[in-house]
């Protein structure tokens, strides 16, 4: 093959890869799933409340931010709110801009203060229990710090894992405790911070502001779990493969002002 044949080919593999780069990156487009203006499109569950049930109006839509808000609460008592987007999903990002607003709710559990999250393969809104506090589900933990308070609160790493009703594989070890920590630097209250995790092929990743903070695989059904033995008794896969995504409300207010969606499939 003589140099201008071999130029040619070369040139051509250039192109090549730059037209696959290209279209990846046309196909990796987020998609806003909040759409700033109402909850087309989510569910709403409350403990205590039937599905769909906006208990003294949680969530809300203000200056186009999703707001879990307590203006219309006097006390928590156990109001443990999720929203749900209304598809389910197998392999995906979710990226959420969060800040603490305000102050927690009187009768809010202490680990609430400054506290919210991702729920990710969640159960659906459906299939919960009317008390149940929390869904079947991994939480990608939305946290901030307040040097002001006691020890507990200084430095807290966001985009920590817990699990309720589940279990992880951190390091080819299986972890039944029900948070880990992540290595994110600490993020103060008011802060505007990006959340994202992502979910492919049965790894699960957190980044907080951009940067990797976690990494666990294999998540499984916790048996011993009484709601989980349900679900599992109904037909449930014991290994958690796909499922919903919602936001919490656990007595602290919150601003949400962007919601997006890459899926990987």
């Amino acid at each position: 093959m003589g140099k201008k044949s071999i130029t040619t080919l070369v040139l051509l593999v250039l192109v090549t890869l730059l037209t696959l780069s290209l279209t990846r990156k046309k196909e990796e487009k987020w998609v806003p799933i909040f759409n700033g203006k109402d909850l087309t499109n989510w569910t709403i569950k409350v403990a205590g409340h039937k599905i769909g049930q906006n208990y003294k109006n949680t969530f809300r839509v203000e200056d186009g931010m999703l707001k879990v808000s307590y203006d219309d609460y006097n006390k928590f008592d156990n109001d443990f709110a999720h929203i749900f987007y209304n598809e389910k999903l197998t392999n995906y990002r979710i990226k959420v801009e969060y800040r603490f607003v305000g102050d927690q709710l009187e009768g809010g559990p202490w680990w609430g203060f400054l506290n919210s999250g991702i729920m990710i393969h969640c159960e659906s809104p459906e299939t919960m229990e009317l008390d149940q506090a929390f869904p079947t589900s991994i939480e990608a933990q939305l946290l901030s710090s307040d040097n002001a308070k006691e020890e507990k609160f200084k430095d807290r790493p966001t985009g920590s894992v817990c699990t309720p009703g589940t279990h992880i594989v951190i390091n080819k070890e299986l972890i039944t405790e029900h948070c880990t920590l992540s290595n994110s630097k600490p993020f103060k209250k008011g802060e505007w911070i990006t959340a994202e995790v992502e979910v492919n092929d049965g790894v699960f990743k957190h980044f907080a502001n951009g940067e990797l903070v976690l990494e666990y695989s294999d998540a499984i059904l916790d048996e011993k779990d009484a709601h989980t033995a349900k679900l599992i008794a109904d037909g449930a896969s014991i290994k958690l493969t796909s499922g919903y995504v919602a936001l919490q409300g656990e007595s602290h207010p919150l601003d949400i002002r962007k919601i997006e969606l890459l899926k990987l499939d």
